[in-house]
């Protein structure tokens, strides 16, 4: 990586933008120079800058030698969301300890977030976290695995596709779950007379007062489980997405997001 040291005569004693300093030293364009920034090729002082109307005195420049004028890849984001943060269903919450405040769930796609087991190697940018569409809705009061992508092919593939998709969740209701329970949420269900896609429940295990149901589903239907679950007489003490097609949550934590590697399907 190469370095420069920025020296600016005294009546700029307010810096200048960095766009027209690496301009300067890449001999390029401004344009050019803007495009080095946002792709997350320079550093000021040790520390990657993206914005081009920085300004700069006399830091230390460094422009890594292997910087593209290419636009950075398109990604999709895999985020655990925890509960109490809006992943597009709009819905209001008041959640026990969380209060009624609600923030969206790509606010928590931070650097400092990013699990361990990421292995794409893409350092994480500003423009990742522009335009991205979320795919699969997850009501508020749920955790689970969403999916955030600026790949318009995923984008498309979980929006025509998502009929044939299944969906795993895991779902804790207080108490036992009674036989009779059980055939009602496996029945096909329906709402207001319209039948709705079939569902696949089983018993996952029981203790400490409560039940963990195992819920498969195909398409995105936020608010069907609690609906099921209601139908039944049980009530729901937690939820979570552990599944999208192939994709299993695996270790992410809660907060924890990676990046979708080129090889996986959903």
């Amino acid at each position: 990586m190469t370095h420069h040291r920025t020296t600016l005569p005294a009546e700029e004693d307010g810096g200048i933008r960095l766009s027209k300093r690496v301009a300067e030293l890449k001999a390029c364009s401004r344009r050019e120079a803007e495009q080095y920034i946002e792709g997350g090729w320079v550093r000021v002082a040790g520390r990657v800058v993206e914005e081009p109307q920085f300004r700069v005195r006399g830091e230390d420049i460094a422009i890594d030698p292997t910087a593209s004028l290419m636009a950075p890849p398109a990604v999709t984001i895999l985020l655990h969301k925890p509960p109490g943060h809006d992943a597009g269903t709009g819905e209001p919450v008041d959640i026990k300890g969380l209060g009624k405040g609600i923030r969206p769930a790509l606010d928590l796609v931070v650097a400092s977030s990013r699990s361990g087991e990421d292995r794409s190697g893409i350092p994480l940018l500003k423009k990742h976290l522009m335009r991205q569409q979320l795919c699969t809705p997850l009501e508020s009061r749920a955790s689970g695995l969403v999916v955030y992508t600026q790949d318009w092919r995923i984008g498309r593939k979980l929006t025509e596709d998502m009929g044939v998709i299944e969906q795993e969740f895991t779902v804790e209701v207080q108490g036992d779950v009674s036989n009779e329970a059980l055939q009602r949420l496996n029945q096909p269900p329906r709402s207001d007379g319209r039948p709705l896609p079939p569902v696949k429940v089983s018993i996952g295990s029981t203790g400490d007062g409560v039940t963990r149901l195992r819920v498969a589903v195909k398409g995105i239907h936020p608010g069907l489980v609690a609906h099921l679950c209601d139908q039944a007489g049980l009530q729901i003490v937690g939820m979570k997405r552990i599944r999208i097609g192939r994709l299993p949550l695996s270790t992410l934590q809660p907060g924890q997001w990676r990046l979708l590697m080129p090889y996986e399907r959903f």
